[in-house]
């Protein structure tokens, strides 16, 4: 039986597991998704016991996708982005990829929508603005960040080729563009009714993507929708990154339709 599993602390809500188990089940792979939580100082000892366990891949969530860089061998992405969200285990050292890059990149083309020559606006530039950031511009998109902190946003679009930076006055820049991206935590939850963009900045020319998907209909979506703009909810980012993980573990076409219903039941 192969054995694979997510370690992040806390892991007790996480939708990974149904999601990859969904996937074992539709393939008829001997094969289980655990979780670790161990001590929020412990990422390299956790990569180094799972190495030793036979775990043959983990996925890396909160707070550990920045502290797993020193544990294992990042790729060019991952270094770039500053964070593994993925270990392979089957090359020594372990191997990290950042397969939140591809989930950002197969859900807009899941959903016909065209990156290229493209300008985009990226709201947030913590860790999941980092991800997008580098997906959108590498894809062959003009990136225009904007964050709360400006200084914040200026430092990402240093790293990101092309990118431009301001702070949320910024965001009348939605208004010109074809791309964007909440990637902060804004909207989450389903009394959270907070936007982070102006309904007034959406148009019909414009595909949004809420990395949000608790719940997966945000404020932001909706009136996206309403505006006839294109949308794309958090959950896709979430099921492509898992596809992409499973296919590097595996080498093998992910059963995509049954990993979104067991993610979609999980978030109904």
């Amino acid at each position: 039986m192969q054995v694979f599993g997510l370690l992040g602390n806390p892991v007790e809500h996480s939708l990974s597991p149904p999601m990859h188990e969904a996937a074992y089940d539709a393939l008829g792979m001997d094969a289980r998704y655990v979780t670790f939580e161990p001590d929020r100082d412990a990422a390299a000892g956790a990569v180094a016991a799972a190495e030793t366990l036979g775990i043959a891949g983990l996925n890396v969530t909160i707070p550990f996708k920045q502290d797993v860089l020193d544990a294992v061998e990042p790729d060019g992405m991952a270094r770039r982005v500053g964070a593994v969200n993925t270990v392979d285990f089957s090359a020594s050292p372990p191997r990290g990829y950042n397969t939140d890059v591809a989930g950002v990149r197969r859900a807009f083309t899941h959903h016909d929508v065209a990156i290229e020559g493209r300008d985009a606006v990226v709201v947030g530039a913590g860790g999941a603005g980092r991800a997008v950031a580098f997906a959108l511009a590498d894809a062959g998109a003009a990136v225009h960040i904007a964050n709360r902190t400006e200084e914040r946003a200026e430092s990402l679009a240093a790293d990101v080729p092309g990118a431009t930076a301001g702070g949320l006055d910024t965001l009348d820049r939605v208004a010109d563009a074809g791309i964007l991206v909440n990637a902060t935590s804004v909207g989450m939850e389903p009394d959270d009714e907070e936007t982070p963009v102006p309904a007034a900045h959406l148009h019909a020319e414009l595909a949004v993507l809420d990395a949000v998907y608790t719940p997966v209909e945000t404020r932001l979506l909706r009136e996206a929708s309403a505006a006839g703009a294109t949308t794309v909810d958090g959950a896709w980012m979430l099921l492509f990154q898992g596809v992409a993980a499973f296919e590097r573990w595996t080498g093998r076409d992910a059963p995509v339709a049954a990993m979104n219903e067991a993610l979609r039941a999980e978030l109904a």
